[in-house]
C-alpha cells in the first residue's frame, strides 16, 4: 500500500506535555491512519487501516499494551 506522507499534517497528543519523545499521528485519505517517530520526522512511518487503528487504540484503552 502507498500512501503519499508528503502533505501530512502531522500532530502529538495533547498529553505530551511538549515532549520530544513521542509519536505522532497523521490521518490521510480512505481513512488511513499513519504513526512516526517524533525524534526522526523525516524517518519511516506505519500506515494502518480504519480497522486495524480502531484495534490498537482500543487495545491501549483496556491495557493491553499495560506492561505488568
Amino acid at each position: 500500500m502507498n500512501v503519499d506522507l508528503s502533505e501530512a499534517r502531522w500532530f502529538k497528543s495533547s498529553r505530551s506535555g511538549g515532549s520530544k519523545e513521542c509519536v505522532e499521528v497523521a490521518f490521510f485519505e480512505a481513512n488511513m491512519v499513519g504513526v512516526r517517530d517524533s525524534k526522526n520526522p523525516t524517518g519511516p512511518a506505519l500506515v494502518f487501516t480504519p480497522s486495524e487503528w480502531e484495534a490498537f487504540t482500543a487495545g491501549v484503552a483496556d491495557g493491553e499494551f499495560d506492561r505488568s
